[in-house]
């Protein structure tokens, strides 16, 4: 019973944590806000009570505790304007020690940028280059038989021209399975650290508080069907909502579909998934396509290797 009601109580911290250290304005390293998963971002990325995959380093480390198997995903996003976005996560589980590692790379880089000045608005001849990136590492771990939770401790960096800003941050996350059928309860703030120094200016980190459930609809040996539900709060704007639907045939194939309310621009997404096993291996590959209302449609692909 009490290590219920600790589990409770961290579910309503992690919210009034946010609240009080919200901060006014617009936060800086907004790449960390993207999504790094095609099965997540087909979902809607309402994966917070999901979970169940290497892409829970991201979304939320209080999952990667349930992960019982090595394993590798990697992400490659491209946008227009020649930018593009990638994710590599590598996650370890040690049963020995009682808890599961995890290892994530974030990055984002632009193409070749023309330089410009107040002088020179048709640009300086000369070009330049931008990009962001993150790491971090996991740990996570049962606290009971239903419950776990996660911490992720991340490097920050910000390269434009010949100017840097570094910054670190903390998430943390949970997974809670309740009594009541398959329903899961997710939530993890993320991003949560100090302000980041560019030059002479600082600006705040995009953090976020994260509530999630999911559970099945039904499921039997051939088929499998799961909803999920999200809430997100940032700190530099309003509430978002999230919801999703993942059907698997035979855990060898499925579909996707996702929508986003409250969003900038985002709305729907869709995609699709191929699970194949091998011996002791397997391969997932992962798909999605996600429609925006002003910006140009992207395409996602995700390639999971468990050993």
């Amino acid at each position: 019973m009490k290590k219920f009601v600790f589990s409770i109580l961290l579910l309503i911290i992690f919210p009034l944590m946010l609240w009080g250290q919200a901060k006014v304005g617009t936060a800086g390293a907004q790449f960390l806000e993207i999504g790094v998963g095609a099965r997540s971002i087909g979902m809607g990325e309402a994966f917070k009570a999901v979970a169940n995959d290497a892409t829970a380093l991201y979304y939320n480390p209080g999952g990667v505790a349930w992960l019982t198997k090595k394993e590798v995903a990697v992400t490659y996003i491209k946008y227009p304007a020649n930018i593009s976005y990638g994710f590599v996560g590598l996650l370890y589980p040690m049963r020995v020690i009682g808890g599961s590692f995890g290892l994530a790379w974030y990055g984002l880089s632009t193409g070749e940028i023309e330089e410009t000045t107040w002088e020179h608005t048709e640009g300086t001849g000369r070009t330049f280059y931008a990009s962001d990136m993150a790491l971090g590492l996991t740990y996570s771990r049962m606290l009971t038989d239903k419950f776990s939770t996660g911490v992720t401790l991340k490097y920050i960096g910000e390269f434009y021209a010949n100017e840097q800003a570094h910054g670190w941050a903390v998430d943390i996350g949970t997974l809670y399975f309740t009594d009541f059928k398959s329903l899961r309860i997710g939530a993890n703030i993320s991003n949560f650290g100090p302000d980041m120094k560019f030059i002479q200016d600082g600006y705040p980190l995009p953090m976020s508080f994260h509530f999630g459930l999911a559970g099945e609809v039904f499921q039997t040996p051939t088929h499998k069907l799961t909803l999920a539900g999200g809430l997100c709060r940032p700190s530099d704007n309003l509430e978002k909502y999230s919801a999703g639907l993942e059907y698997w045939y035979r855990n060898n194939f499925a579909l996707r579909f996702g929508k986003k309310i409250s969003y900038d621009d985002e709305n729907f997404s869709a995609g699709a998934g191929l699970a194949l096993p091998i011996g002791k291996f397997e391969i997932k590959l992962d798909y999605a396509y996600t429609h925006y209302n002003y910006l140009s449609d992207s395409h996602i692909t995700t390639l999971h290797f468990l050993f």
